[in-house]
């Protein structure tokens, strides 16, 4: 990698035919995303996650879907996420690689 830039990603939009099985992937993972619509826009869902990058899901269509893509998400420890790295699929088959940290790590 070359220098580093300040560069900062603030919003990621995950196009989803399935979107009510992601919303409930994600939060299983413990992304706290909230229901939205803006004005006569389609109902979707956000979360801002540490570092205030914004995460929403919306209702996709044939034409307009993420398709491939590969996430990488650091969350804290949970009882059905043993610490450590997990390589995941997600509702629409993307690949979510999930580092589960213990509190304090």
């Amino acid at each position: 990698m070359g220098q580093m830039v300040s560069v900062r990603v603030g919003l990621l939009v995950i196009y989803s035919e399935r979107v009510d099985e992601c919303r409930d992937f994600y939060a299983s993972l413990g992304v706290e995303l909230v229901r939205e619509q803006h004005g006569p826009g389609p109902v979707h869902y956000a979360a801002e996650l540490e570092g205030g990058l914004v995460l929403e899901i919306h209702p996709g269509e044939p034409h307009r879907s993420t398709g491939r893509l590969r996430l990488g998400l650091t969350v804290p420890y949970q009882p059905h996420l043993p610490e450590g790295e997990h390589r995941l699929t997600d509702p629409d088959g993307r690949v979510v690689v999930v580092t589960a940290r213990a509190p304090g790590r």
